[in-house]
């Protein structure tokens, strides 16, 4: 099948409507992306229609959580501030910006060759309101600029879920939301992590759960609200995480 028809009938099937020009967009993406991971090892998926189906739609797939929750809906769609956490090749926050330019959205990753690779794609294709940090989250964190800084946190299979929700919440405002993207079978992960999710100043909302279309890819997504702020003494080092 012609590659812009299966993005745009994979990305429908989720509900959005995308222009030819964002087509194009992840198109572009798709082809820097495997150029590059023939030098650099960004991903096991170089086949066309399984990164459409596993990281394009999967990255989009939010949509069903905004679905249920409309605080969510309002920020894909009027735009706000959003971080990327452990972005890796660029997987959530990318695709997300191409097809809801208004997101002001910072990529943050701990391997810095990820980011000037990510930093190559944003210049290509014109992006703006879109940057890339390199740090340790269990650091930053815990830094003015940007402790509960943002509207939004992502996050795509970076850690389990008490130990991102410590690691991720210490970013995000009072009222804003944190969606990890978890795989299906998570709901003892998302169980065990209810403490530490409070703890945090977070409050668990809504779990949204299922397939991505045309696949037998399943994904829960928590979305926990940021109620209270973070206590000063988290996120924890990575010693004491248990991360170095």
């Amino acid at each position: 099948m012609e590659r812009q028809k299966y993005l745009k009938e994979k990305i429908e099937a989720l509900g959005i409507v995308i222009n030819d020009e964002q087509c194009k967009m992840l198109e572009t993406y798709y082809e820097m992306l495997t150029e590059k991971n023939k030098v650099m090892n960004l991903t096991a998926i170089t086949d066309f229609e399984e990164a459409v189906d596993k990281h394009f739609a999967d990255s989009l797939s939010i949509v069903y959580a905004a679905g249920k929750d409309k605080k969510l809906k309002n920020m894909l769609e009027s735009g706000c501030r959003v971080l990327d956490l452990g972005t890796g090749a660029g997987f959530p926050g990318l695709p997300l910006k191409i097809v809801f330019p208004k997101l002001k959205i910072t990529l943050m990753d701990s391997l810095n060759k990820r980011l000037l690779f990510l930093d190559e794609v944003i210049e290509r294709l014109g992006l703006d309101n879109i940057s890339t940090v390199h740090a340790r989250a269990e650091e930053f964190a815990r830094k003015a600029e940007y402790r509960e800084q943002y509207d939004l946190l992502v996050s795509r299979a970076v850690a389990n879920l008490s130990l991102l929700s410590e690691l991720s919440l210490g970013f995000v405002k009072p009222g804003g939301l944190f969606v990890p993207y978890k795989a299906g079978g998570s709901d003892d992960e998302i169980k065990n992590a209810l403490k530490a999710v409070t703890v945090m100043g977070g409050k668990m909302t809504e779990t949204v759960k299922f397939t991505l279309p045309g696949t037998d890819f399943e994904r829960v997504m928590p979305v926990i609200k940021k109620v209270n702020a973070t206590p000063g003494k988290y996120p924890r080092n990575g010693k004491k995480l248990g991360i170095f």
